[in-house]
Protein backbone atom coordinates (compact mmCIF):
# COMPACT_ATOMS: atom_id res chain seq x y z
CA UNK A 1 0.00 0.00 0.00
CA UNK A 2 1.17 3.24 -1.11
CA UNK A 3 1.52 6.08 1.69
CA UNK A 4 1.85 9.79 1.79
CA UNK A 5 4.27 11.89 3.30
CA UNK A 6 1.70 14.93 2.97
CA UNK A 7 -1.09 15.64 5.53
CA UNK A 8 -4.46 15.57 4.13
CA UNK A 9 -7.90 16.73 5.45
CA UNK A 10 -10.40 14.86 7.09
CA UNK A 11 -13.71 14.63 5.14
CA UNK A 12 -17.22 14.66 7.00
CA UNK A 13 -20.96 14.85 6.68
CA UNK A 14 -23.13 16.89 8.36
CA UNK A 15 -27.06 16.94 7.73
CA UNK A 16 -29.77 20.04 7.83
CA UNK A 17 -32.90 18.37 8.57
CA UNK A 18 -36.13 20.43 8.94
CA UNK A 19 -39.46 21.41 8.39
CA UNK A 20 -41.80 24.09 8.57
CA UNK A 21 -44.74 25.28 11.08
CA UNK A 22 -45.93 28.04 9.47
CA UNK A 23 -43.02 29.21 7.95
CA UNK A 24 -40.68 28.80 10.33
CA UNK A 25 -38.23 25.81 9.81
CA UNK A 26 -37.72 23.62 12.81
CA UNK A 27 -34.00 21.90 12.81
CA UNK A 28 -32.78 18.73 14.16
CA UNK A 29 -30.07 18.77 16.11
CA UNK A 30 -27.87 16.16 18.29
CA UNK A 31 -26.18 16.69 21.77
CA UNK A 32 -22.54 15.31 20.97
CA UNK A 33 -21.57 12.71 23.71
CA UNK A 34 -18.21 13.55 23.27
CA UNK A 35 -15.41 15.92 22.86
CA UNK A 36 -14.75 18.30 21.06
CA UNK A 37 -18.15 20.29 22.06
CA UNK A 38 -19.41 17.35 24.69
CA UNK A 39 -22.61 18.17 25.87
CA UNK A 40 -23.18 21.22 22.82
CA UNK A 41 -25.67 20.93 19.89
CA UNK A 42 -24.68 20.26 16.50
CA UNK A 43 -26.32 19.18 12.95
CA UNK A 44 -26.20 15.32 12.71
CA UNK A 45 -23.29 14.06 10.87
CA UNK A 46 -19.65 12.59 11.12
CA UNK A 47 -17.24 11.16 9.22
CA UNK A 48 -17.26 8.89 5.82
CA UNK A 49 -16.04 5.20 5.34
CA UNK A 50 -13.91 4.43 2.55
CA UNK A 51 -16.39 2.69 0.81
CA UNK A 52 -19.27 5.18 0.78
CA UNK A 53 -20.82 7.80 -1.08
CA UNK A 54 -20.73 11.40 0.99
CA UNK A 55 -24.64 11.29 0.29
CA UNK A 56 -24.67 7.63 1.77
CA UNK A 57 -22.41 8.79 4.57
CA UNK A 58 -24.57 11.81 5.69
CA UNK A 59 -27.58 9.07 5.67
CA UNK A 60 -26.10 6.44 7.70
CA UNK A 61 -24.67 9.16 10.22
CA UNK A 62 -28.25 10.57 10.58
CA UNK A 63 -29.57 7.51 11.21
CA UNK A 64 -26.89 6.25 13.72
CA UNK A 65 -27.54 9.56 15.73
CA UNK A 66 -31.19 10.29 15.76
CA UNK A 67 -32.37 6.84 14.59
CA UNK A 68 -34.32 8.84 11.96
CA UNK A 69 -34.35 7.15 8.14
CA UNK A 70 -34.10 8.57 4.89
CA UNK A 71 -33.57 7.46 1.21
CA UNK A 72 -32.21 10.87 -0.47
CA UNK A 73 -30.67 14.15 0.43
CA UNK A 74 -29.35 17.24 -1.43
CA UNK A 75 -26.11 18.33 -1.20
CA UNK A 76 -25.92 21.90 -0.49
CA UNK A 77 -22.10 22.92 -0.49
CA UNK A 78 -18.57 22.29 1.59
CA UNK A 79 -17.43 23.88 4.78
CA UNK A 80 -13.81 24.27 4.92
CA UNK A 81 -12.53 27.09 7.42
CA UNK A 82 -9.04 26.06 8.58
CA UNK A 83 -9.48 26.14 12.22
CA UNK A 84 -13.54 24.74 12.08
CA UNK A 85 -12.63 21.55 13.83
CA UNK A 86 -10.39 21.80 17.30
CA UNK A 87 -8.94 18.69 16.46
CA UNK A 88 -7.57 18.89 12.83
CA UNK A 89 -7.96 20.17 9.57
CA UNK A 90 -11.63 18.80 8.66
CA UNK A 91 -13.96 19.58 5.56
CA UNK A 92 -17.35 19.12 5.60
CA UNK A 93 -20.05 18.88 3.13
CA UNK A 94 -23.20 19.50 4.12
CA UNK A 95 -26.57 17.92 3.03
CA UNK A 96 -30.04 18.48 3.48
CA UNK A 97 -34.01 16.94 3.33
CA UNK A 98 -37.31 19.04 4.04
CA UNK A 99 -39.66 16.52 5.84
CA UNK A 100 -43.64 17.26 5.88
CA UNK A 101 -43.79 17.23 9.92
CA UNK A 102 -41.90 16.22 12.90
CA UNK A 103 -40.82 12.39 12.96
CA UNK A 104 -39.55 11.32 15.69
CA UNK A 105 -35.68 10.44 17.27
CA UNK A 106 -33.84 9.61 19.64
CA UNK A 107 -30.05 10.09 20.20
CA UNK A 108 -27.65 7.35 19.66
CA UNK A 109 -24.32 6.03 18.53
CA UNK A 110 -21.80 9.38 19.33
CA UNK A 111 -25.33 11.46 20.26
CA UNK A 112 -26.68 11.55 23.79
CA UNK A 113 -29.54 13.37 22.95
CA UNK A 114 -31.69 14.37 19.53
CA UNK A 115 -34.25 17.01 19.35
CA UNK A 116 -35.96 19.55 17.25
CA UNK A 117 -35.28 23.56 17.81
CA UNK A 118 -37.34 26.23 15.96
CA UNK A 119 -34.91 28.37 14.12
CA UNK A 120 -35.55 31.54 16.01
CA UNK A 121 -34.60 29.49 19.17
CA UNK A 122 -31.84 27.54 18.62
CA UNK A 123 -29.29 26.56 21.79
CA UNK A 124 -25.58 27.31 21.25
CA UNK A 125 -24.06 25.19 18.62
CA UNK A 126 -20.65 23.27 17.84
CA UNK A 127 -18.44 23.99 15.20
CA UNK A 128 -19.60 26.43 12.77
CA UNK A 129 -22.98 24.57 12.57
CA UNK A 130 -24.52 27.95 13.32
CA UNK A 131 -23.22 29.70 10.26
CA UNK A 132 -24.00 27.04 8.28
CA UNK A 133 -27.68 27.21 9.08
CA UNK A 134 -28.06 30.82 8.41
CA UNK A 135 -26.51 30.03 5.35
CA UNK A 136 -28.38 27.75 4.30
CA UNK A 137 -31.77 29.54 5.09
CA UNK A 138 -30.91 32.62 3.85
CA UNK A 139 -30.87 31.07 0.69
CA UNK A 140 -34.73 29.76 1.63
Amino acid sequence: MYTYNYPRAALTVDAIVFYQVENTPKILLIERGREPFKNKWALPGGFIEMDETLEKACIRELEEETGLQIEKMNQFRAYDAVDRDPRHRTISVVYSVELENEKPVKGSDDASNAAWFSIDELPELAFDHGQILADFFRNK
